[in-house]
Protein backbone atom coordinates (compact mmCIF):
# COMPACT_ATOMS: atom_id res chain seq x y z
CA UNK A 1 0.00 0.00 0.00
CA UNK A 2 1.43 3.59 -0.82
CA UNK A 3 0.48 7.06 1.19
CA UNK A 4 -0.51 10.17 -0.62
CA UNK A 5 2.90 10.38 -1.19
CA UNK A 6 3.69 7.46 -3.00
CA UNK A 7 5.78 5.72 -0.27
CA UNK A 8 4.97 2.59 0.34
CA UNK A 9 3.75 2.11 3.46
CA UNK A 10 4.68 -1.92 5.45
CA UNK A 11 1.40 -2.34 7.66
CA UNK A 12 -1.01 0.01 5.57
CA UNK A 13 -4.13 -1.98 4.88
CA UNK A 14 -5.18 -1.91 1.29
CA UNK A 15 -8.40 0.13 2.86
CA UNK A 16 -5.96 2.48 3.45
CA UNK A 17 -6.12 2.89 7.20
CA UNK A 18 -3.15 1.69 9.54
CA UNK A 19 -2.61 -1.50 11.52
CA UNK A 20 -2.65 -1.13 14.87
CA UNK A 21 0.80 -1.85 15.32
CA UNK A 22 2.32 0.81 12.50
CA UNK A 23 3.78 3.57 14.58
CA UNK A 24 6.14 5.46 11.95
CA UNK A 25 6.78 5.87 8.38
CA UNK A 26 10.31 6.53 7.84
CA UNK A 27 9.84 8.42 4.43
CA UNK A 28 7.77 10.38 2.50
CA UNK A 29 7.02 14.17 2.53
CA UNK A 30 3.34 13.65 3.56
CA UNK A 31 3.36 10.53 5.46
CA UNK A 32 1.22 11.51 8.47
CA UNK A 33 3.28 9.47 11.30
CA UNK A 34 6.77 11.22 9.55
CA UNK A 35 7.80 14.38 12.36
CA UNK A 36 8.81 16.88 9.99
CA UNK A 37 7.25 19.29 7.59
CA UNK A 38 4.89 18.60 4.72
CA UNK A 39 7.33 18.74 1.38
CA UNK A 40 10.22 18.77 2.86
CA UNK A 41 12.80 15.99 1.82
CA UNK A 42 13.07 12.17 3.01
CA UNK A 43 14.15 13.16 6.66
CA UNK A 44 13.09 15.69 9.71
CA UNK A 45 16.60 17.92 9.43
CA UNK A 46 17.15 19.10 5.95
CA UNK A 47 20.52 21.02 6.56
CA UNK A 48 23.87 20.48 5.19
CA UNK A 49 25.83 18.98 8.67
CA UNK A 50 26.00 15.91 10.56
CA UNK A 51 23.58 14.98 13.30
CA UNK A 52 22.19 12.85 15.31
CA UNK A 53 19.64 10.66 14.01
CA UNK A 54 17.22 8.01 15.70
CA UNK A 55 16.00 5.14 13.52
CA UNK A 56 13.10 2.01 13.67
CA UNK A 57 13.29 -0.57 11.13
CA UNK A 58 8.99 -0.93 10.69
CA UNK A 59 9.81 -4.87 9.55
CA UNK A 60 11.68 -5.97 13.06
CA UNK A 61 11.02 -3.26 15.21
CA UNK A 62 14.92 -3.29 15.71
CA UNK A 63 16.12 1.43 16.78
CA UNK A 64 19.16 2.46 17.20
CA UNK A 65 20.45 5.84 17.10
CA UNK A 66 23.64 7.27 15.39
CA UNK A 67 26.03 10.24 15.46
CA UNK A 68 26.36 10.02 11.81
CA UNK A 69 22.67 10.74 10.16
CA UNK A 70 22.55 13.53 7.21
CA UNK A 71 19.50 15.29 5.64
CA UNK A 72 17.90 12.52 3.06
CA UNK A 73 19.93 9.68 3.65
CA UNK A 74 19.47 6.68 5.56
CA UNK A 75 21.02 3.50 7.28
CA UNK A 76 20.65 -0.01 6.43
CA UNK A 77 19.00 -2.50 9.29
CA UNK A 78 21.12 -4.83 9.82
CA UNK A 79 18.39 -7.35 10.29
CA UNK A 80 16.60 -6.49 7.61
CA UNK A 81 18.66 -5.08 4.86
CA UNK A 82 16.77 -2.74 4.28
CA UNK A 83 17.41 1.48 4.04
CA UNK A 84 15.70 3.01 7.09
CA UNK A 85 15.37 7.06 7.32
CA UNK A 86 15.54 8.88 10.41
CA UNK A 87 12.47 9.28 11.97
CA UNK A 88 13.62 11.85 14.23
CA UNK A 89 17.16 14.09 14.01
CA UNK A 90 18.58 16.70 16.09
CA UNK A 91 21.77 18.94 15.82
CA UNK A 92 25.31 17.49 17.07
CA UNK A 93 25.52 21.05 19.30
CA UNK A 94 22.25 20.59 20.27
CA UNK A 95 20.92 16.56 20.51
CA UNK A 96 17.90 16.94 22.80
CA UNK A 97 18.48 13.16 24.34
CA UNK A 98 19.71 11.60 20.84
CA UNK A 99 23.65 12.42 21.96
CA UNK A 100 24.06 8.53 23.61
CA UNK A 101 25.78 6.60 21.05
CA UNK A 102 29.09 5.12 21.79
CA UNK A 103 31.79 7.22 19.43
CA UNK A 104 34.21 4.27 20.53
CA UNK A 105 31.92 2.12 18.59
CA UNK A 106 33.04 1.65 14.89
CA UNK A 107 30.63 3.52 11.99
CA UNK A 108 29.28 0.62 9.78
CA UNK A 109 30.01 2.13 6.34
CA UNK A 110 28.84 -1.00 4.84
CA UNK A 111 25.07 -0.05 6.12
CA UNK A 112 25.22 4.21 5.66
CA UNK A 113 23.78 5.27 2.46
CA UNK A 114 26.10 8.77 2.93
CA UNK A 115 29.25 6.43 3.00
CA UNK A 116 28.02 4.18 0.47
CA UNK A 117 27.10 7.31 -2.15
CA UNK A 118 30.45 9.49 -0.79
CA UNK A 119 33.14 5.97 -1.58
CA UNK A 120 34.32 6.86 1.83
CA UNK A 121 33.71 7.69 5.28
CA UNK A 122 31.35 10.04 5.79
CA UNK A 123 32.14 11.70 9.42
CA UNK A 124 35.52 12.78 6.86
CA UNK A 125 32.64 15.49 5.41
CA UNK A 126 32.85 18.63 7.03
Amino acid sequence: MRCGCGCVIPGMRDDGKWSPNQRLLIFGEQCPLVDHPKGKGLTPYQGTKRCFGEYKCPKCKRMWMSGNSWADMGQECIKCHINIYPHKQRPLENPDGLDVSDQRKEHPQHLCEMCINLGYYCRRVR
